[in-house]
């Protein structure tokens, strides 16, 4: 166990700081973010995290619980519960949260509750929209600048991280690096 999960367990009494579940609990970073961090993540569990990701397995009655979680005192707990309320066109409960200038931007990185025409949508070489979480192959040779090896046609880049201001770049693993990609370089994997 991290130390920063260890800190969210005490912070939760050991429980999804979301929907108050007590199994299947992990450390979910509040995107943009990518580190763990007391500031930056929460403690939820298996069924939210899913759902977060995964807007097409969204469960309306689960989502009940933002009615509590939106008044947590921790600012990425009332982030995800905007989000949340975003998705779901839940406008009254947004309008009792009070979010100042930066956590709203925070809120709002992902797109979520934006209308489709202002949502940015990360799209490979074919056309398929990419998400968090997404395996895609190299299309092409690719020079990695500030390092000392040649990307290659045909590596696989497992949990790719989408750039949440540009559509045409992902983040990913290769050769143990972390490198940014362009969209236009990738295919989706099944």
């Amino acid at each position: 166990m991290s130390v920063i999960e260890k800190k969210l367990k005490d912070r939760s009494n050991s429980k999804c700081e979301l929907c108050s579940n007590e199994y299947d609990l992990s450390v979910f970073n509040v995107a943009p973010n990518t580190e763990e961090n007391l500031d930056q993540s929460i403690l939820a569990c298996k069924v939210c995290i899913d759902q977060i990701e995964n807007p097409e397995n969204t469960d309306v009655n689960h989502w009940r619980c933002l009615n509590d979680s939106m008044w947590n005192e921790n600012l990425p707990v009332q982030i995800i519960s905007w989000r949340m309320h975003a998705r779901l066109k839940n406008h009254d409960m947004l309008d009792m949260m009070y979010l100042d200038e930066e956590a709203l931007e925070w809120a709002k990185a992902t797109g979520e509750g934006e209308e489709e025409e202002g949502k940015i949508i990360h799209k490979d070489s074919n056309g398929n929209i990419l998400q968090d979480g997404d395996s895609v192959v190299l299309i092409k040779d690719l020079d990695v600048k500030g390092a000392t090896f040649t990307a290659k046609r045909g590596a696989a880049v497992h949990n790719i991280k989408l750039v949440w201001d540009n559509a045409e770049q992902i983040e990913g693993r290769v050769e143990n690096q972390h490198i940014v990609i362009l969209t236009q370089y990738v295919k989706k994997t099944k």
